[in-house]
């Protein structure tokens, strides 16, 4: 059963999701030699065989794949065998995402690792985080793809699962290039790269060549991806693979894309997009119709670039690729403007927008590089414990050659004094090795606390850039809206104010955001700075309110950024909708220590409402969203014609009651 357990999971479907398929007419020889063997065999020893015909299936049909995943699963169900139902749950889980139900399978696989943790099965486990990770990528959610992977490869290094370390790499590889840690990637396919070369496994060697062509595109360098490609594609197709023909086919058609050779791009992005539909595999689609969508654009084909760039959007929005729903809607909103359809335009900029601040908020590189340490640390910590389990083992030696010692000693005096010199002299050895290893300690330490400030760093160049980016678009925009419409009717001039007013906005959000990112800690006296800024810039922009801050904290506190910021972002909120909605003349904030707690009160006396019966809106909700994510709290006090009190309670951790 072990043995087979072993064998059955070196055949699931890594990176590209490849399968060990061969012919359709030796596939079909196989399939009818193990359904006759099925006939006879056990029922466990039947389950297999169930799972073994549905995985040669999959590259021939889906609908008997899942047929005969199903008999495997609820047979394996029905005899009660743990190990088997959760194998079983796995297939289905497989099965679900050839046949593009990612839902269903994400479902499957989640339930096998809950199973798998409760058998404390370290293979199974490892295998249901690579299944999620494998359909966390055809989502488009990279950061969860990658996650999983760095759960799931550890497990295979301990196991020294050579292969499944591989398959592992190489998945890793594959998402890495797509938030662009190009670095990290070329490493793990490297790696991948070297264990496949070794095992003569041409299939993923070939799968390698295409990660890499990807790369050579990223890096600008063409013709090197187009001779990479070509090598994998040749492979795919001289062997059978013709459903993986798609992806170095993809490679190519964007090499010459970026070559300007458009007539052969268009023939590689046809070709693809054939086999993508064929297959049903809608972020592959999604990411070819926005290319192509791309390439009529810069020939000026604007008709036809709009009609491929609204498959792309059907596609990303169907997985909810934001990624995609961003481009594609980006390439939209240029091609109606180049019609001077400056309506659609808007509509498609502001979708543009909008995905592009979600996909910013959900794919931050920090996490990335986070996971990316964590690893790291993890190998680190594992080295660490081998070499203490190597200095125990010394230690017990060396106790027993000293029992030796005093035993000889008794006979030889001599002898016994030569023993004596040599244990200090081994305990000075032992007390200089000690002092090495926590000097290396102290400067591994260092180092990740060195690329952690990098990665702060990195990330608010990021933030600027993109942002930057944003707001470049926008103000072509608005420049060619003003050009072409001097007689604007009043309609279309609040769409040019909101605009401007959401640039402002935007760059305000940056500088707040850049604020804290570049801070390891943030003081109250930085959180009280923070408010008399944007008090200050309140009364510019308001008349007859007045304004009063008290600060009552002699004792400085300290929070980490993301408790910052979080405070600053609840202040601002609360004093915008006394601005927008209280009609109060005076705004009255206070902040203070009471009991180990951070106490901020936000007053206004203004019209006051009715709590029972106002609907408090998203405000109020994303001032609770962001109090329970640092363990506070926030509660409005309010009357008709009385005012309103807002409140905000937070814990301050490691400090004295003393104010």
């Amino acid at each position: 059963m072990r043995h087979f357990k072993k064998l059955y999971f070196l055949t699931f479907v890594f990176a590209i999701c490849l399968l060990n398929t061969k012919n359709s007419y030796s596939q079909s020889k196989i399939i009818d030699s193990l359904k006759t063997i099925a006939k006879k065999q056990k029922k466990k020893i039947k389950v297999q065989t169930y799972i073994e015909i549905a995985e040669h299936f999959t590259g021939i049909n889906l609908d008997s794949a899942k047929s005969y995943s199903v008999k495997a699963h609820n047979l394996s169900t029905k005899i009660g065998d743990k190990v088997l139902t959760i194998i079983t749950t796995h297939q289905l889980g497989n099965f679900a995402r050839e046949n593009s139900e990612y839902s269903k399978a994400l479902k499957h696989f989640e339930e096998s690792l809950k199973m798998s943790i409760k058998l404390n099965d370290s293979t199974l486990i490892a295998n249901s985080y690579s299944g999620i990770g494998i359909v966390n990528s055809r989502l488009g959610d990279f950061r969860g793809a990658i996650k999983n992977f760095y759960e799931s490869i550890p497990i295979y290094e301990r196991l020294k699962d050579t292969t499944n370390i591989a398959r592992g790499y190489l998945n890793l590889a594959v998402d890495l290039r797509k938030v662009k840690e190009f670095d990290n990637c070329i490493l793990f396919n490297l790696k991948a790269l070297k264990i496949f070369e070794k095992q003569n496994d041409l299939l993923n060697v070939a799968a390698i060549n295409n990660n890499l062509a990807g790369v050579y595109n990223d890096n600008k360098n063409y013709e090197k991806a187009i001779k990479k490609a070509e090598e994998a594609k040749k492979y795919f197709f001289e062997n059978n693979y013709i459903r993986y023909t798609a992806y170095p086919i993809t490679n190519i058609a964007i090499s010459y894309d970026s070559l300007n050779k458009p007539q052969k791009a268009e023939t590689n992005y046809l070709k693809a997009i054939e086999l993508h539909t064929k297959n049903r595999e809608p972020y592959e689609l999604a990411f070819l119709h926005n290319a192509y969508s791309n390439l009529n654009y810069k020939q000026k084909k604007y008709i036809k670039a709009i009609n491929i760039g609204k498959k792309a959007l059907e596609h990303a929005k169907e997985i909810n690729a934001l990624e995609f729903i961003s481009s594609s809607s980006k390439t939209l909103a240029k091609s109606y403007a180049k019609i001077k359809d400056f309506q659609e335009s808007n509509k498609f900029l502001m979708l543009h927008l909008n995905s592009k601040d979600s996909l910013f908020q959900k794919e931050k590189t920090k996490d990335i590089a986070e996971l990316q340490l964590q690893y790291e640390t993890s190998k680190k910590e594992i080295e660490i414990i081998q070499q203490k389990e190597q200095l125990l083992k010394q230690e017990l030696i060396i106790k027993n050659r000293e029992l030796y010692t005093i035993i000889l000693g008794a006979a030889l005096l001599i002898l016994a004094i030569l023993s004596f010199g040599y244990y200090h002299r081994y305990q000075f050895k032992k007390k200089q090795l000690q002092k090495e290893i926590d000097l290396k300690d102290a400067l591994s330490t260092i180092k990740m606390q060195n690329r952690l400030q990098e990665q702060r760093l990195r990330i608010s160049r990021d933030l600027h850039d993109n942002i930057g980016s944003q707001l470049t678009f926008i103000i072509s925009s608005v420049d060619n809206l003003k050009y072409t419409t001097k007689d604007a009717n009043t309609k279309l001039k609040e769409k040019l104010v909101g605009i401007s007013t959401f640039t402002s906005e935007t760059i305000h959000q940056l500088r707040d955001t850049i604020w804290a990112m570049n801070k390891n800690e943030i003081t109250s006296d930085d959180v009280h700075t923070r408010i008399l800024s944007f008090v200050e810039k309140a009364k510019t922009s308001t008349e007859n309110i007045e304004f009063i801050v008290h600060y009552n904290i002699y004792k400085n506190t300290i929070f980490s950024s993301l408790e910052g910021m979080n405070i600053f972002r609840v202040i601002q909120e609360a004093i915008n909708n006394a601005l927008k909605y209280a009609e109060a003349s005076k705004i009255e904030i206070k902040l203070y220590k009471k009991r180990g707690k951070l106490i901020v009160s936000i007053i206004d006396n203004g019209i006051g409402f009715d709590i029972k019966n106002v609907n408090l809106g998203n405000g109020l909700s994303n001032m609770e969203k962001r109090m329970s994510e640092i363990e506070g709290k926030v509660n409005i006090n309010s009357e008709i014609k009385k005012g309103t009190e807002i409140l905000v309670e937070v814990t301050l951790k490691n400090t004295s009651y003393d104010v």
